[in-house]
């Protein structure tokens, strides 16, 4: 995977938008909210997003995937090398935290976003 697939997979998703935060770290929301956040810059480059409850602690026991140093309390993952992950993996991820993220926004913005939520 590269991070140009990584962006395409994202944002393909309704209304999500990208910036870079923190100088080199090419982020991705929802309503101003990130749910992944990469850093294209560094080799391998590396990757940050939510999962859900019932598959972090699983999540966080395979190879190059660590609780987040500041977000891992909110079920946030780092990912030390995008390529450890498949781009069937890499859907059901970004998907996945993007929808964690999107259902915790008001019901207005999500209809404005036309955002349907399934978690």
């Amino acid at each position: 995977m590269t991070v140009s697939e990584i962006r395409e997979i994202a944002l393909g998703l309704n209304g999500v938008t990208e910036d870079i935060k923190w100088e080199n770290h090419l982020c991705f929301n929802v309503a101003d909210k990130m749910f992944l956040v990469t850093n294209p810059d560094l080799f391998p480059p590396t990757a940050s997003f939510k999962v859900a409850d019932d598959i972090f602690d699983d999540t966080i026991n395979r190879t190059g995937i660590s609780k987040h140093k500041y977000l891992g309390k909110h079920n946030w993952i780092h990912l030390d090398d995008i390529n450890r992950l498949t781009k069937s993996e890499w859907t059901k991820f970004i998907t996945q935290s993007y929808q964690l993220v999107a259902s915790k926004l008001p019901n207005k913005i999500r209809i404005k976003l036309n955002i349907k939520t399934t978690i």
